[in-house]
């Protein structure tokens, strides 16, 4: 009788210590969402993504570029990735891209999300992408003011950008754009971080900004995740849940 009392109350020791290691094991830490918009934009087109995202459970930064050259707008960037702890997806539009495919490369980016965006190599400018391809609708739309800053003007926004969006949405974006210097375009970048990461890509069918075909020869360069919508050049805002379900596929292997 003692042997089965006391064979018992190990038993019991053990289950009990079992499930006091099983609970002190840390939990993954999910990632943050860190965005970074693109040209002719600014940190508000992410809105409704982020609201989705939040409402997934992720935490979001939103970069808000200077556009006053890819260094600077990468310096942004890194210096938003340096108020996170922990793994960070990073998320670019358009010329956001370039921006985090020379970020991307620092070791608390665990994946990349490009939407609507260039994906350089090593190397390669935004200029570079675009040659062989057929020049965008929204191309022609683009003006430049005496410093050299790049505007895209009302028709353009409205027929070429954000063609699908309502109208006072257009005209707010119109306003609200930040202008680009011409010479970033022509800016190298020096890493290509999509080597190294895990990607995923928002192609959208009916961009006029970046030519569709140029976008899924980039999407199949990187061998990213391939998710294509049909819309204008800001999935995010015409298409947001499908943005964000992309994004929170890409963060559900990223936490640590």
């Amino acid at each position: 009788m003692k042997t089965m009392i006391y064979s018992a109350m190990l038993a019991a020791l053990a289950i009990n210590v079992g499930v006091k290691a099983h609970a002190a094991e840390p939990r993954p830490q999910p990632p943050t969402v860190v965005v970074v918009h693109g040209a002719f934009d600014d940190g508000s087109s992410w809105n409704k993504v982020t609201a989705l995202l939040q409402a997934k459970g992720l935490k979001v930064v939103s970069v808000q570029n200077p556009l006053t050259s890819l260094v600077d707008d990468v310096a942004a960037t890194w210096r938003a990735l340096d108020d996170v702890p922990g793994p960070v997806v990073l998320v670019g539009h358009s010329w956001g891209g370039a921006v985090i495919s020379e970020v991307g490369g620092d070791a608390r980016v665990k994946s990349l999300v490009y939407v609507a965006a260039f994906a350089p190599s090593e190397g390669q400018s935004v200029a570079d992408l675009g040659k062989g391809y057929p020049q965008p609708p929204g191309a022609d739309f683009i003006t430049k003011d005496n410093a050299g800053y790049l505007r895209l003007n009302a028709e353009g926004m409205r027929k070429h950008f954000a063609q699908d969006l309502p109208p006072g949405t257009v005209r707010s974006m119109t306003l609200s754009q930040g202008p680009i210097s011409a010479g970033s375009f022509d800016e190298k970048v020096v890493t290509a971080a999509w080597r190294t990461r895990p990607s995923w890509y928002v192609l959208t069918e009916h961009d006029h900004m970046i030519d569709p075909g140029l976008q899924k020869a980039m999407a199949e360069k990187i061998s990213a995740h391939i998710v294509s919508v049909p819309t204008s050049h800001v999935p995010q805002l015409a298409r947001p849940a499908q943005v964000a379900n992309a994004i929170a596929a890409a963060a559900a292997g990223a936490a640590e």
